[in-house]
């Protein structure tokens, strides 16, 4: 799988001229080493050929859509991605969300908050990175840390980079009771307190992955008001 290199290159893959240059210059001017591409498929010869450290990409491009170009990236790379996007229904962004998305910023974009969200990416993406190889287990659950692999009761289940860190972070806090907010700091970041959305969502996707029974979970327990639990039986 490829990984991202250290430095501060960021792949802008946008067709609108006026818009690619926008997001080349505010890059530029916070520090990063823009790249750009005009269509997808450009987009991801750069990717492989100079792998940066966050893609941000665009969904109507010409020929090569960028649902297409998100699955492939995801595919072959760990590589966060951040999808500016004029299309801002619920369906889009779950969409994105399914297909490996890190985030989901809707144009027009603010860009004091698009900067706030590549930061928080980068920041989170960089502290997984930095993590020991090690292996958490948690009653039939088991997470491998350096591989990113997750079992449960065995059988192998593929998790995108933030539904696994998301469940790593209930792993470590097995059997007690983490608020909204809480793991939207510190799965998500900062900026994103207040996306309550996202933990919902998330939370779907995890069940849907790990339960048998998603309607009825055994491990991700919704406490209505409080938050969510990974339920562990004691031994």
């Amino acid at each position: 799988m490829l990984q991202a290199r250290s430095g501060g290159q960021i792949l802008v893959i946008e067709d609108d001229a006026e818009t690619r240059a926008l997001l080349e210059d505010f890059l530029s001017a916070a520090g990063y080493e823009p790249l750009s591409a005009s269509n997808a498929l450009d987009g991801l010869r750069l990717l492989y050929n100079s792998r940066p450290a966050l893609v941000l990409l665009d969904i109507t491009l010409p020929g090569l859509d960028g649902w297409e170009a998100c699955r492939r990236i995801r595919e072959a790379s760990g590589i966060p991605i951040i999808i500016v996007s004029g299309r801002n229904s619920h369906t889009d962004t779950l969409r994105g969300f399914e297909l490996g998305a890190d985030d989901y910023v809707n144009k027009p974009f603010d860009k004091k908050e698009l900067l706030s969200r590549v930061r928080a990416v980068l920041r989170r993406s960089k502290n997984d990175e930095g993590k020991e190889p090690s292996v958490i287990r948690c009653d039939g659950l088991e997470a491998d840390l350096r591989t990113h692999r997750v079992s449960v009761e065995g059988k192998r289940v593929t998790l995108s980079p933030t539904e696994f860190r998301l469940l790593i972070y209930l792993m470590r806090k097995q059997n007690t009771v983490v608020s909204h907010r809480e793991l939207l700091f510190n799965v998500w970041g900062p900026a994103y307190v207040n996306e309550s959305e996202y933990v919902r969502l998330y939370m779907c996707y995890l069940r849907k992955k790990l339960e048998k029974d998603p309607d009825n979970p055994r491990y991700l327990v919704n406490l209505r008001g409080l938050g969510y639990r990974l339920a562990v039986e004691p031994r």
